[in-house]
């Protein structure tokens, strides 16, 4: 089902409720080392309220794309945003460090709905290629804010304190909520799911598994050099902090170009070709990177250059890749939306936790982890077959 009825501003309400549920990570994590101090505990347990919520995202998000098959998506998203805002206020006067760990746990599973939610509604308010386009404005925007709401976390807790960025993610949650609330007939329908949906069904659909993990590998790739990149390039590089700014924003710039060209390319030369070749530019960044590595290489602006086609690979097969796992969940939108997203964060989880040992160990065993993800998402395109060949 299509509509035309606002879907620009259907699409920014969307966007808001998404950068919110992100921002309960990047916009909290300046208060972290301070939490002991102010609410007992320990440094150990002050790393939990991070971890509490990405916990219970993930549980969110199975949650909600069980109840988005069943019930009306536009009012579990109003409910999901009135929920998210009201555990933030309660984090914000939680009395000690364990019950804000408790409370965080609560805070990620209520805030999942919108990222289970938004690509279905997507699909349901453009036409494919509108879709990519769409898809690839809001990985532009939500790309920014692991860079941005750090900054502006460090700001509000100088100016008013740990609290602050609860509060204000309570603020926006509840406008976002009465706005979805009031101008709920510009979110469209989704189309119902055409047969007997389950988690299940879809871990048997081999087409769907083909884009869903392969987007997984790439993203994941990515994600697990990025998150080892400060301490190696501080620890086994002997570079400044500077060095990985420097790479990240360099990187962060052309995901952004390229996820925003990504519909328009896919438009002329094909999805399914740019989906195959921008999984493969970003494994061979990885790659490159690990060679340069092997050969002894520290410099940081060829770190930099060798880490641009790891962001312009995603960026070109990132839209793209996502629609085509909805499309191949056939009609199960938010279930297939929620599986793609925790298998995002599954194999960014253990490719994480695979590289950590080897973080000090130098450029080249990083990479190495981060691409052995990456050159999978390829040889998954490569081994099954595509959503046009149903």
């Amino acid at each position: 089902m299509k509509t035309a009825a606002a879907p620009s501003l259907a699409f920014a309400l969307l966007l808001l409720g998404t950068t919110l549920g992100l921002a309960g990570t990047d916009l909290v994590l300046p208060a972290v080392p301070d939490l002991p101090e102010v609410l007992g505990g320990s440094a150990a347990m002050a790393q939990l309220v991070l971890a509490a919520f990405v916990a219970g995202g993930c549980l969110g998000l199975i949650l909600f794309g069980e109840l988005g098959a069943r019930a009306d998506q536009r009012r579990l998203l109003v409910g999901s945003l009135i929920a998210y805002a009201l555990v933030s206020l309660a984090c914000a006067l939680a009395p000690s460090l364990p019950a804000l760990v408790g409370l965080r746990f609560l805070h990620g599973l209520s805030g999942a709905a919108a990222a289970v939610f938004a690509p279905g509604m997507i699909r349901a308010m453009f036409s494919e290629a509108g879709a990519v386009r769409a898809l690839g404005l809001m990985g532009s925007v939500e790309s920014l804010v692991p860079a941005l709401a750090p900054v502006a976390g460090v700001w509000l807790l100088a100016a008013f304190g740990w609290t602050s960025s609860f509060y204000l993610i309570a603020v926006l949650s509840l406008i976002v909520a009465v706005l979805v609330r009031a101008l709920g007939s510009s979110l469209p329908v989704p189309p119902p799911t055409r047969s007997q949906g389950s988690y299940i069904r879809l871990l048997k659909n081999p087409t769907y598994m083909r884009y869903a993990l392969s987007q997984a590998c790439t993203l994941g790739g990515l994600l697990i050099f990025v998150f080892g990149a400060p301490a190696m390039m501080t620890k086994a590089l002997g570079l400044s902090l500077n060095a990985f700014i420097l790479m990240q924003v360099t990187g962060i710039a052309f995901f952004i170009l390229a996820s925003n060209v990504a519909g328009r390319l896919a438009d002329m030369f094909g999805s399914e070709r740019m989906i195959l070749a921008g999984s493969a530019i970003s494994a061979f960044g990885l790659m490159a990177l690990s060679i340069y590595g092997n050969a002894g290489g520290t410099d940081a602006l060829v770190i930099t250059a060798l880490f641009v086609p790891v962001n312009l690979g995603l960026g070109l097969r990132g839209p793209p890749g996502f629609f085509h796992a909805i499309l191949a969940s056939d009609g199960d939108d938010a279930r297939g939306a929620a599986l793609v997203i925790l298998f995002i964060l599954s194999m960014t989880a253990t490719g994480t936790a695979l590289a950590a040992p080897l973080v000090t160990a130098g450029l080249s065993p990083l990479a190495g982890v981060a691409a052995s993800f990456s050159c999978i998402s390829v040889i998954l395109l490569a081994s099954l077959r595509p959503l046009k060949a149903l």
